[in-house]
This record gives structure tokens, sequence and C-alpha cells, in this order.
């Protein structure tokens, strides 16, 4: 793009867009991958092809200027126009072919593998890369173009993530080490699990699916992956919360698994970026939906 300002960078705009979601130049460099200071240099650098600020930094604060503002507002839906034009050139060029690039959380169970068998029978021509993403990190993947799509744990509140087709939902239950005093529980309340410590994912999640997925008042350590849930758990440091087929599938004998009453059921959702919705996806999209 060019014009009297000198050409326009796809990644400073980029970089605007989400600097003016976050409002914080440290989470706007984790969504990005990239550190603090290279996020200053991009806005720096349209600010000046601009030819005014963009933003106003405090020590505390970083805003929008009325001129921000009105440039946000422009921006946004065109922005996101233009990445959809080339996603749907993308897929309109190379029809449901190539590969599916799948993230999921928790556990690849009958439910997620269901949907990959329909959408491998209705196009055979595109094949399906699958993966396991970190505990905590849901959405990074999808952030990061390195998969498609991906299957995680509600909630999702991402403005630029699209929320599809839902997985039905499961029974949550707690698991502890086999030599925890509420071990002989053949269940737990609400209240009991939130007096409980329970194992966390740790950032770079956002605070708001931190804690649906750790609902205590007494907060456990965070980990990264499942894995490291799992083995705090055997070890007795707290408990964690995991949904009946993931229970199951990562049974142990130094683990037991309580059934929980009163509790939000856990449910599964396929999302995928808001500019880079494809022929693909949207296909494995519907496949979700008649299967889940």
């Amino acid at each position: 793009m060019t014009g009297d300002g000198g050409g326009l960078e796809a990644r400073e705009l980029e970089c605007f867009l989400i600097l003016a979601e976050e409002l914080h130049f440290g989470r706007a460099g984790e969504r990005l991958r990239v550190s603090q200071s290279r996020v200053s240099q991009l806005v720096r650098a349209l600010e000046r092809r601009v030819g005014a600020r963009l933003f106003t930094r405090t020590s505390r604060s970083v805003r929008l200027t009325p001129l921000g503002e009105r440039f946000l507002t422009r921006l946004r839906p065109a922005y996101a126009e233009l990445r959809a034009a080339v996603a749907e050139a993308r897929s309109a060029a190379r029809g449901v072919e190539g590969v599916l690039r799948l993230g999921f959380q928790g556990t690849a169970d009958d439910r997620l593998m269901a949907a990959v068998a329909a959408f491998r029978e209705a196009h055979p021509g595109c094949g399906t890369e699958i993966v396991e993403l970190p505990f905590s990190d849901p959405f990074g993947a999808v952030r990061a173009g390195s998969v498609d799509a991906a299957v995680v744990l509600l909630p999702v509140a991402e403005p630029d993530l699209v929320l599809g087709p839902r997985f039905a939902e499961q029974r949550q239950n707690v698991a502890v080490s086999a030599r925890h005093p509420l071990a002989s529980r053949t269940s737990l309340t609400a209240a009991e699990v939130e007096a409980t410590p329970l194992v966390a994912p740790a950032p770079p999640a956002p605070a708001y699916w931190r804690t649906a997925q750790a609902p205590s008042a007494r907060p456990g350590p965070a980990v990264r992956t499942l894995q490291e849930g799992l083995t705090l758990v055997a070890s007795g440091q707290a408990a964690m919360l995991l949904c009946d087929p993931t229970a199951d599938y990562h049974a142990r004998r130094d683990v037991t698994h309580i059934p929980t009453t009163g509790l939000p059921p856990s449910t599964l959702g396929l999302i995928w970026h808001r500019d880079g919705e494809t022929e693909r996806v949207r296909e494995f999209a519907r496949a979700v939906g008649a299967t889940a």
C-alpha cells in the first residue's frame, strides 16, 4: 500500500489493531510474538507515516488519541476485509485440498476423531495434521497461524477469534492424589471444589479463562501442560478439574477422580482466527456440527 505518507506496512497496521485492543505493550507483544520494544518501534513508524500520535502513553496507561479512535474505526473493517479477501482467494484457488492443521486441548477423544473422519471422507484430497496445544496457551497457535483451527476449552471471549460449533457438555471431576483426604468421597459440591486448591493454567492464557478452569478461592500452582498438572496432583500438591473423557483417558493408579455436583459442565468449542477463515475451516466446522 502506498500514499502521500509513504508505503504502509501490514505489520504496522496489525500492531496498531492489536495494541488498540490490549492497550498494553507487553500483552500486544505476546500476541504478535515480538518484544515490547518491537511493538513500540512499529507504532512509532506508523505514527510517523500518519504524521500524528495515535496513542498517548504514560507509565501506567496506554490510550488511543481522538485521531487514533477515528483511525481504528476506519481501519478495523478495511483490514478485516483485506485479510478475508486474501483468505478467500487462496481458498478458491486451492479448493478443499492441501492440509488442515488442527490443534486440540485435553484429549483427542472419539468426538474429535469422529469429526476428523467425517471431514476426511467428505474431502479425501485434504490431509489433516493434529497437534496438542499447551494447557496454558489455548489461543496462541491459532493467532500465530501454526494451526488453522483448534478445539479448546470454553469460555472464549477473544475479539479476534470466531467460536464455531461446540461439542457436547461433559461433567467435571476433581482429580486428587489417591492419598488425599478427599479421595474416598463419591462426589464433591461446588462449594467444596471452591475451597480446594486447584492447579491453574499459567499465562499467557487470559485471566478469565484461567479462572474458569480453576474456580477456587485458594489458588494452587500454575502449570503449562496437562501432564504437569497431573504430576502435581499425584504428588498431593493440589487438585485439578478434568472433564469425564479426559479423566478416563488419563486414568492412573495414584490419582482418584471425584465427580462434582453444582459446577457448570465442561465444554469444548472449535475456534479459528476471524481473518483466517478458509473453505477447509468452514468444511471442518460443518463436520464438527454434524458429529459433535
